[in-house]
C-alpha cells in the first residue's frame, strides 16, 4: 500500500507573476541598502567613527544636538588575542584596557563597540576620561590624530529579507586597529552598527 505524504499548501499566483516578486526588495527596502553602503563607506574612509557619526546624525535628523554618546554596557571583559596583541606591537607585560559601550545620539543606539585601548600611549587626562565620562573614544584621543587600519567588515542584515531593519537590528560590523599621527597602534576596535542609524523613513 502506498504511503500518503501530507500535502504542502501551495500559494496561488496572479496571472503572469513570478515566483521572485515576493521577496523582491520594496521601496523603504532599497533606500535602507543605499543608506548602508554610504554610511559604510563614509566609516571606512574616515579617520574616526566618532565624527563620521557626528555628522551622519546631523544629516538624518537623529537628534536636535548631534553630538554621540558613549552609554557603558556592564559585561565581562573579553580579553585580548593573542592576533591582537601582535597588532597593537604589546611589549611583555604591557597593561591593556577594555571599555564595552553603546555609541547614542539622542535617544537612538547607532552602534555598540568593544574597545581595547594601551594606556600606556594615551595622555593622563584621556586614560581619565576614558575610565569616568561618557565620552567617545574618537573625541577622547582626537588630539592623536589618529588614522584608522580597516581589518574587515561583515555584512550582517540582508537585502533580501524585504524589509527595512528594526532600529535595534544589526546591519554590519567593522574591526580596526587605531594608530596615532605617527604610526603608533594604541586601540583595537570591534563596532556593530545598528537599524537606528538608517533615522526616520
Amino acid at each position: 500500500m502506498a504511503m500518503l505524504v501530507p500535502a504542502v499548501p501551495v500559494h496561488a499566483e496572479a496571472p503572469g507573476a513570478r515566483s521572485d516578486e515576493a521577496i523582491r526588495p520594496g521601496p523603504d527596502t532599497a533606500e535602507a541598502t543605499t543608506l548602508i553602503e554610504t554610511l559604510k563607506a563614509r566609516l571606512l574612509s574616515g579617520p574616526s567613527a566618532t565624527s563620521v557619526l557626528e555628522a551622519w546624525c546631523a544629516e538624518r535628523g537623529l537628534a536636535e544636538v548631534p553630538r554621540l554618546v558613549a552609554r557603558r554596557v556592564g559585561a565581562p571583559e573579553k580579553p585580548l588575542s593573542e592576533a591582537q596583541a601582535r597588532r597593537l606591537a604589546l611589549a611583555p607585560d604591557e597593561p591593556v584596557r577594555y571599555r564595552r559601550v553603546r555609541l547614542t545620539c539622542g535617544e537612538h543606539v547607532l552602534s555598540e563597540a568593544d574597545n581595547w585601548y594601551v594606556p600606556g600611549r594615551l595622555t593622563p587626562a584621556m586614560n581619565a576620561a576614558l575610565a569616568d565620562s561618557d565620552a567617545p573614544f574618537g573625541r577622547v584621543v582626537k588630539p592623536l590624530d589618529p588614522s584608522r587600519r580597516n581589518l574587515g567588515v561583515r555584512i550582517i542584515w540582508n537585502a533580501a529579507s524585504g524589509h527595512r531593519p528594526a532600529p535595534d537590528e544589526a546591519l554590519f560590523a567593522v574591526e580596526a586597529v587605531l594608530s596615532t599621527g605617527d604610526g603608533t597602534p594604541f586601540c583595537e576596535v570591534a563596532e556593530i552598527y545598528k537599524g537606528a542609524v538608517l533615522g526616520p523613513r
